[in-house]
């Protein structure tokens, strides 16, 4: 998952990423070229580095309806984003539970 839909209303990966007003799936393409669809999660800066965690709309081999996956968002040569699948597992556990204590934080800023 490492090529992203070129004309993708002519924005880059990670202007759609950092929209908070965009609520449209992600396209990326696999290996075989196939279109894979994703909701956005979150976008999580750890270590200098920037992470988006997206879920799969539609069906992945491997993985569940439940899980999401953890994608580096990488800068290519030409200046653009570019998502690659987080392959390093102590590495994509650091993004999740930094998002699990984002949400924390979220939800005992907003107990009424």
């Amino acid at each position: 998952m490492n090529k992203e839909k070129e004309n993708q209303e002519e924005l880059s990966v990670l202007d759609i990423l950092l929209d908070e007003n965009n609520d449209s799936p992600i396209t990326l393409y696999d290996e075989n070229d196939k279109e894979v669809k994703f909701d956005q999660v979150a976008i999580i800066p750890l270590e200098e580095k920037l992470y988006a965690i997206l879920k799969p709309i539609d069906k992945m081999e491997n993985v569940e309806d439940d899980e999401a996956i953890v994608f580096l968002v990488e800068e290519t040569e030409d200046g653009d984003a570019s998502l690659v699948v987080e392959t390093d597992e102590p590495t994509a556990i650091k993004v999740f539970d930094e998002y699990y204590k984002l949400l924390d934080e979220y939800e005992e800023n907003n107990k009424k």
